[in-house]
Parts: structure tokens; sequence; C-alpha cells
């Protein structure tokens, strides 16, 4: 699937703790509450996540501009019924080629 929204903040913290925590924030830490057992992550750690996040999400920016260009399914399917397979894939191409894998 593929992640359309930046990363944020609380989806670090989630990462490094391996787990949900309480509250909707994007820091301070001393704003999230923590599940007994869970050990809050330091801001260094959270920082570092963050940017290994971010990095991943840069990575993929290929796939979120397919994800626009691509003809919506319904046009796809008919694509498929009347042309067959080969128009289909000719078609996802033109997208492929236009934004192509790094």
């Amino acid at each position: 699937m593929i992640n359309l929204n930046k990363p944020k903040y609380i989806q670090a913290v989630k990462s490094l703790v391996g787990g949900d925590i309480g509250g909707f924030s994007d820091g301070p830490i001393s704003a999230l509450r923590f599940h007994s057992g869970q050990t809050p992550p330091s801001e260094e750690a959270i920082q570092a996540k963050l940017k290994e996040l971010q990095n991943d999400y840069d990575a993929k920016k290929y796939q979120r501009d397919r994800a626009e260009a691509y003809p919506p399914l319904e046009e796809q399917m008919d694509l498929l019924f009347h042309g067959g397979i080969d128009a289909l894939k000719a078609e996802l191409k033109k997208t492929k080629d236009k934004f192509p894998k790094p």
C-alpha cells in the first residue's frame, strides 16, 4: 500500500515503542501517554526515526506520482475488456515510463 501522508512525530514514536500509544500529538513526548511496559524513547531517537521515515517517504515519490496518474480502475477494466491485456499493459506502461522507479 502506498503511504500518501508525510511521516509524523507520533508515527516515529509508535514505531520505536513497538505498539500503540495514547494521544494525538506531534510532540513533545510529554504530551503522549505510554502503556504499561512501554519505555518512552529519547528525543534523539525519535528525530533519527523521523528522519528515516522521511527518507523512505521521499524515496517513494514515484509511487505516489504513479498512483495519481494511473487511469481510474473503471477505465482500466474497460480497456482490459475491449482491448485485452496487451492494451492495458501499454496504457499502464505510459505512466510507469513517465514516473520511473529510481
